[in-house]
Protein backbone atom coordinates (compact mmCIF):
# COMPACT_ATOMS: atom_id res chain seq x y z
CA UNK A 1 0.00 0.00 0.00
CA UNK A 2 1.45 3.37 -1.06
CA UNK A 3 1.04 6.78 0.65
CA UNK A 4 0.32 5.35 4.09
CA UNK A 5 -0.76 7.42 7.09
CA UNK A 6 -0.43 6.23 10.68
CA UNK A 7 -3.84 6.58 12.34
CA UNK A 8 -3.38 4.51 15.53
CA UNK A 9 -0.50 3.83 17.93
CA UNK A 10 -0.48 1.43 20.87
CA UNK A 11 1.87 -0.54 23.10
CA UNK A 12 -0.35 -3.62 22.70
CA UNK A 13 -0.23 -5.91 19.66
CA UNK A 14 -3.58 -7.33 20.71
CA UNK A 15 -5.18 -3.88 20.78
CA UNK A 16 -3.72 -3.20 17.32
CA UNK A 17 -5.33 -6.43 16.10
CA UNK A 18 -8.70 -5.30 17.48
CA UNK A 19 -8.35 -1.97 15.63
CA UNK A 20 -7.45 -3.72 12.37
CA UNK A 21 -10.46 -6.02 12.69
CA UNK A 22 -12.65 -2.99 13.33
CA UNK A 23 -11.34 -1.19 10.24
CA UNK A 24 -11.68 -4.32 8.13
CA UNK A 25 -15.34 -4.63 9.17
CA UNK A 26 -15.81 -1.14 7.66
CA UNK A 27 -14.02 -2.06 4.43
CA UNK A 28 -10.83 -0.14 5.24
CA UNK A 29 -7.55 -1.93 4.50
CA UNK A 30 -4.76 -1.39 7.02
CA UNK A 31 -1.14 -2.32 7.67
CA UNK A 32 0.41 -2.99 11.07
CA UNK A 33 4.07 -2.19 11.80
CA UNK A 34 6.06 -2.37 15.02
CA UNK A 35 9.13 -0.66 16.39
CA UNK A 36 12.13 -2.57 17.78
CA UNK A 37 11.36 -4.61 20.91
CA UNK A 38 12.48 -2.99 24.15
CA UNK A 39 11.69 -5.79 26.59
CA UNK A 40 12.68 -9.35 27.42
CA UNK A 41 8.98 -10.17 27.20
CA UNK A 42 7.27 -10.94 23.86
CA UNK A 43 5.04 -7.88 24.09
CA UNK A 44 5.55 -4.13 24.29
CA UNK A 45 5.51 -2.56 27.74
CA UNK A 46 6.69 0.95 26.79
CA UNK A 47 6.08 3.55 24.07
CA UNK A 48 9.42 2.82 22.36
CA UNK A 49 8.09 -0.57 21.33
CA UNK A 50 4.81 0.77 19.96
CA UNK A 51 2.73 -0.87 17.27
CA UNK A 52 1.33 1.36 14.52
CA UNK A 53 -1.72 0.87 12.31
CA UNK A 54 -1.60 2.69 8.96
CA UNK A 55 -4.10 3.16 6.13
CA UNK A 56 -4.10 4.83 2.71
CA UNK A 57 -4.09 8.61 2.86
CA UNK A 58 -7.52 8.72 1.25
CA UNK A 59 -8.94 6.45 3.98
CA UNK A 60 -7.28 8.20 6.94
CA UNK A 61 -10.14 10.54 7.89
CA UNK A 62 -12.75 7.76 7.72
CA UNK A 63 -10.49 5.37 9.67
CA UNK A 64 -10.02 7.93 12.45
CA UNK A 65 -13.79 8.52 12.55
CA UNK A 66 -14.44 4.77 12.86
CA UNK A 67 -11.90 4.36 15.65
CA UNK A 68 -13.14 7.46 17.51
CA UNK A 69 -16.68 6.08 17.44
CA UNK A 70 -15.45 2.95 19.27
CA UNK A 71 -13.03 4.55 21.70
CA UNK A 72 -13.40 5.12 25.39
CA UNK A 73 -11.37 7.62 27.43
CA UNK A 74 -9.49 5.96 30.31
CA UNK A 75 -7.10 8.17 32.27
CA UNK A 76 -4.50 9.54 29.88
CA UNK A 77 -4.87 6.79 27.30
CA UNK A 78 -7.41 5.68 24.74
CA UNK A 79 -8.41 2.06 24.43
CA UNK A 80 -10.66 0.00 22.19
CA UNK A 81 -13.38 -1.61 24.31
CA UNK A 82 -13.20 -5.38 24.53
CA UNK A 83 -16.27 -7.61 24.70
CA UNK A 84 -18.71 -7.19 27.59
CA UNK A 85 -17.45 -10.31 29.38
CA UNK A 86 -14.08 -8.64 29.96
CA UNK A 87 -15.80 -5.65 31.54
CA UNK A 88 -17.57 -8.10 33.85
CA UNK A 89 -14.25 -9.66 34.79
CA UNK A 90 -12.73 -6.24 35.50
CA UNK A 91 -15.59 -5.66 37.93
CA UNK A 92 -14.77 -8.87 39.78
CA UNK A 93 -11.08 -7.96 39.85
CA UNK A 94 -11.76 -4.52 41.25
CA UNK A 95 -9.30 -3.16 38.71
CA UNK A 96 -9.81 -1.43 35.37
CA UNK A 97 -7.11 -1.88 32.75
CA UNK A 98 -5.65 1.04 30.83
CA UNK A 99 -4.40 -1.47 28.22
CA UNK A 100 -7.10 -4.10 28.04
CA UNK A 101 -4.95 -5.96 25.55
CA UNK A 102 -2.85 -7.04 28.54
CA UNK A 103 -5.94 -8.60 30.10
CA UNK A 104 -6.69 -10.55 26.93
CA UNK A 105 -3.04 -11.60 26.71
CA UNK A 106 -3.17 -12.91 30.29
CA UNK A 107 -6.22 -15.02 29.47
CA UNK A 108 -4.77 -16.59 26.30
CA UNK A 109 -3.57 -20.17 26.76
CA UNK A 110 -0.84 -21.65 24.56
CA UNK A 111 -3.38 -24.04 23.00
CA UNK A 112 -5.05 -21.03 21.36
CA UNK A 113 -1.72 -19.60 20.15
CA UNK A 114 -0.73 -22.96 18.65
CA UNK A 115 -3.93 -23.05 16.60
CA UNK A 116 -3.27 -19.64 15.02
CA UNK A 117 -1.48 -20.14 11.67
CA UNK A 118 -0.40 -16.49 11.43
CA UNK A 119 1.66 -16.64 14.62
CA UNK A 120 0.07 -13.36 15.72
CA UNK A 121 -1.52 -14.72 18.90
CA UNK A 122 0.74 -14.66 21.97
CA UNK A 123 0.18 -17.04 24.87
CA UNK A 124 0.44 -16.09 28.53
CA UNK A 125 3.46 -18.19 29.58
CA UNK A 126 5.84 -15.21 29.98
CA UNK A 127 3.17 -13.44 32.01
CA UNK A 128 2.89 -16.52 34.25
CA UNK A 129 6.63 -16.29 34.94
CA UNK A 130 6.39 -12.62 35.89
CA UNK A 131 3.19 -13.10 37.89
CA UNK A 132 4.79 -15.82 39.98
CA UNK A 133 7.58 -13.39 40.94
CA UNK A 134 5.15 -10.57 41.78
CA UNK A 135 3.00 -12.93 43.85
CA UNK A 136 6.02 -14.20 45.78
CA UNK A 137 7.22 -10.69 46.55
CA UNK A 138 3.82 -9.42 47.73
CA UNK A 139 3.14 -12.44 49.95
CA UNK A 140 6.66 -12.45 51.43
CA UNK A 141 6.33 -8.74 52.25
CA UNK A 142 2.90 -9.26 53.81
CA UNK A 143 4.13 -12.17 55.95
CA UNK A 144 7.11 -10.19 57.25
CA UNK A 145 4.83 -7.29 58.19
CA UNK A 146 2.08 -9.46 59.71
CA UNK A 147 4.27 -11.97 61.57
CA UNK A 148 7.57 -10.17 62.30
CA UNK A 149 8.50 -12.56 65.14
CA UNK A 150 7.73 -15.83 63.32
CA UNK A 151 10.68 -17.92 62.19
CA UNK A 152 11.81 -18.06 58.57
CA UNK A 153 10.67 -21.68 58.41
CA UNK A 154 7.17 -20.79 59.59
CA UNK A 155 6.82 -17.96 57.10
CA UNK A 156 8.13 -20.17 54.31
CA UNK A 157 5.48 -22.81 55.04
CA UNK A 158 2.67 -20.26 55.00
CA UNK A 159 4.01 -18.67 51.81
CA UNK A 160 4.12 -22.07 50.10
CA UNK A 161 0.47 -22.65 51.00
CA UNK A 162 -0.70 -19.21 49.91
CA UNK A 163 1.04 -19.37 46.50
CA UNK A 164 0.25 -23.05 45.88
CA UNK A 165 -1.60 -24.32 42.84
CA UNK A 166 -4.64 -25.10 45.01
CA UNK A 167 -4.69 -21.59 46.48
CA UNK A 168 -4.38 -19.91 43.07
CA UNK A 169 -6.92 -22.23 41.46
CA UNK A 170 -9.32 -21.41 44.30
CA UNK A 171 -8.79 -17.70 43.62
CA UNK A 172 -9.42 -18.27 39.92
CA UNK A 173 -12.65 -20.13 40.69
CA UNK A 174 -13.89 -17.30 42.93
CA UNK A 175 -13.26 -14.88 40.06
CA UNK A 176 -14.87 -17.23 37.49
CA UNK A 177 -11.61 -16.97 35.56
CA UNK A 178 -12.22 -20.26 33.78
CA UNK A 179 -15.23 -18.71 32.06
CA UNK A 180 -12.97 -16.07 30.47
CA UNK A 181 -9.91 -18.14 29.51
CA UNK A 182 -9.13 -18.10 25.80
CA UNK A 183 -8.47 -21.75 24.91
CA UNK A 184 -7.80 -23.75 21.79
CA UNK A 185 -10.44 -26.19 20.58
CA UNK A 186 -8.59 -29.24 21.91
CA UNK A 187 -8.12 -27.82 25.40
CA UNK A 188 -11.74 -26.69 25.43
CA UNK A 189 -12.95 -30.22 24.64
CA UNK A 190 -10.87 -31.77 27.43
CA UNK A 191 -12.32 -29.51 30.12
CA UNK A 192 -9.51 -26.96 30.28
CA UNK A 193 -11.73 -24.37 31.94
CA UNK A 194 -11.87 -26.52 35.07
CA UNK A 195 -8.29 -27.78 35.25
CA UNK A 196 -6.54 -26.67 38.44
CA UNK A 197 -3.15 -26.18 36.80
CA UNK A 198 -4.57 -24.03 33.96
CA UNK A 199 -6.60 -21.93 36.39
CA UNK A 200 -3.56 -21.35 38.59
CA UNK A 201 -1.33 -20.46 35.64
CA UNK A 202 -3.91 -18.00 34.31
CA UNK A 203 -4.19 -16.44 37.76
CA UNK A 204 -0.42 -15.82 37.78
CA UNK A 205 -0.63 -14.28 34.31
CA UNK A 206 -3.44 -12.03 35.50
CA UNK A 207 -1.33 -10.82 38.43
CA UNK A 208 1.44 -9.90 35.98
CA UNK A 209 -1.01 -8.08 33.72
CA UNK A 210 -2.22 -5.92 36.61
CA UNK A 211 1.40 -5.23 37.62
CA UNK A 212 2.43 -4.22 34.08
CA UNK A 213 -0.66 -2.09 33.57
CA UNK A 214 -0.78 -0.28 36.91
CA UNK A 215 2.33 -1.07 38.92
CA UNK A 216 3.05 -2.97 42.12
CA UNK A 217 0.49 -1.24 44.35
CA UNK A 218 -2.62 -2.25 42.35
CA UNK A 219 -1.24 -5.81 42.18
CA UNK A 220 -0.69 -5.80 45.94
CA UNK A 221 -4.20 -4.48 46.62
CA UNK A 222 -5.72 -7.14 44.38
CA UNK A 223 -3.79 -9.95 46.09
CA UNK A 224 -4.60 -8.72 49.59
CA UNK A 225 -8.30 -8.63 48.72
CA UNK A 226 -8.14 -12.20 47.46
CA UNK A 227 -5.69 -13.75 49.94
CA UNK A 228 -6.07 -11.49 52.98
CA UNK A 229 -8.41 -13.88 54.84
CA UNK A 230 -6.09 -16.83 54.27
CA UNK A 231 -3.16 -14.73 55.47
CA UNK A 232 -5.07 -13.87 58.63
CA UNK A 233 -5.99 -17.52 59.24
CA UNK A 234 -2.34 -18.48 58.97
CA UNK A 235 -1.87 -16.95 62.42
CA UNK A 236 -3.67 -19.92 64.01
CA UNK A 237 -1.36 -22.13 66.09
CA UNK A 238 -2.29 -25.26 64.12
CA UNK A 239 -1.74 -23.65 60.73
CA UNK A 240 2.01 -24.25 60.74
CA UNK A 241 1.69 -27.98 61.35
CA UNK A 242 1.44 -28.57 57.62
CA UNK A 243 0.06 -32.11 58.11
CA UNK A 244 -3.35 -31.55 56.58
CA UNK A 245 -3.92 -35.28 56.04
CA UNK A 246 -3.76 -35.93 59.79
CA UNK A 247 -6.00 -32.95 60.53
CA UNK A 248 -8.54 -34.13 57.97
CA UNK A 249 -8.52 -37.63 59.41
CA UNK A 250 -9.09 -36.26 62.93
CA UNK A 251 -11.87 -33.96 61.72
CA UNK A 252 -13.72 -36.79 59.97
CA UNK A 253 -13.30 -39.12 62.96
CA UNK A 254 -14.77 -36.38 65.17
CA UNK A 255 -17.80 -36.35 62.87
CA UNK A 256 -18.12 -40.14 63.03
CA UNK A 257 -17.21 -40.47 59.38
CA UNK A 258 -14.93 -43.11 57.78
CA UNK A 259 -11.31 -42.41 56.86
CA UNK A 260 -10.65 -40.58 53.60
CA UNK A 261 -9.06 -42.26 50.60
CA UNK A 262 -6.64 -40.65 48.15
CA UNK A 263 -6.35 -41.54 44.48
CA UNK A 264 -4.23 -40.17 41.63
CA UNK A 265 -6.62 -38.72 39.06
CA UNK A 266 -3.95 -37.84 36.53
CA UNK A 267 -0.40 -36.78 35.73
CA UNK A 268 0.38 -33.77 33.53
CA UNK A 269 3.63 -32.53 31.98
CA UNK A 270 7.07 -33.90 31.11
CA UNK A 271 8.99 -36.08 33.57
CA UNK A 272 11.14 -33.22 34.88
CA UNK A 273 8.08 -31.00 35.51
CA UNK A 274 5.32 -33.49 36.15
CA UNK A 275 2.28 -32.37 38.13
CA UNK A 276 0.18 -34.92 40.02
CA UNK A 277 -3.59 -34.47 40.38
CA UNK A 278 -5.00 -36.23 43.44
CA UNK A 279 -8.60 -36.60 44.63
CA UNK A 280 -9.57 -37.20 48.24
CA UNK A 281 -12.66 -39.38 48.54
CA UNK A 282 -15.06 -40.15 51.35
CA UNK A 283 -16.63 -43.37 50.22
CA UNK A 284 -17.93 -42.59 46.73
CA UNK A 285 -18.09 -38.83 47.39
CA UNK A 286 -15.39 -36.48 46.11
CA UNK A 287 -14.37 -34.13 48.92
CA UNK A 288 -11.70 -32.12 47.10
CA UNK A 289 -8.72 -32.35 44.79
CA UNK A 290 -5.15 -31.10 44.88
CA UNK A 291 -2.16 -30.63 42.59
CA UNK A 292 1.53 -30.95 43.42
CA UNK A 293 5.00 -31.76 42.13
CA UNK A 294 4.86 -35.03 44.06
CA UNK A 295 2.01 -37.34 45.05
CA UNK A 296 2.62 -36.44 48.70
CA UNK A 297 2.33 -32.70 48.01
CA UNK A 298 -0.81 -33.23 45.95
CA UNK A 299 -2.38 -35.31 48.74
CA UNK A 300 -1.59 -32.59 51.31
CA UNK A 301 -3.16 -29.94 49.07
CA UNK A 302 -6.24 -32.12 48.55
CA UNK A 303 -6.55 -32.61 52.31
CA UNK A 304 -6.17 -28.86 52.91
CA UNK A 305 -8.91 -28.13 50.38
CA UNK A 306 -11.15 -30.77 51.97
CA UNK A 307 -10.68 -29.17 55.41
CA UNK A 308 -11.65 -25.80 53.99
CA UNK A 309 -14.74 -27.35 52.36
CA UNK A 310 -15.76 -28.99 55.66
CA UNK A 311 -15.35 -25.68 57.49
CA UNK A 312 -17.50 -23.90 54.91
CA UNK A 313 -20.24 -26.53 55.33
CA UNK A 314 -20.09 -26.16 59.13
CA UNK A 315 -20.30 -22.36 58.90
CA UNK A 316 -23.26 -22.61 56.51
CA UNK A 317 -25.07 -25.08 58.76
CA UNK A 318 -24.56 -22.93 61.87
CA UNK A 319 -27.51 -20.65 62.75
Amino acid sequence: MADLTVIFRTASNIEASVVQALLDSHGIESVRTSGPPQSVFPFSVNPLGETRVSVREDDADEAVRVIDSHREQVGSGLVVPLPQQFLTLEGRLGYRFRDRGLLEHALTHKSKAHEDPSGGVLDNESLEFLGDAVLGLVIADALCRTFPTSSEGQKSKVKAMLVSTTSLAGMAERLDLGEHMILGRGEEKTGGRHKQALLADTCEALIAAIYLDGGLEPARQFLMRELGDALEQSGRPDYFSGDHKSRLQEALQGLGRPLPQYRVAGEVGPEHRKMFHVEVMLGSDLLAHGVGRTKKDAEQEAAQAALAALKTRDDTASP
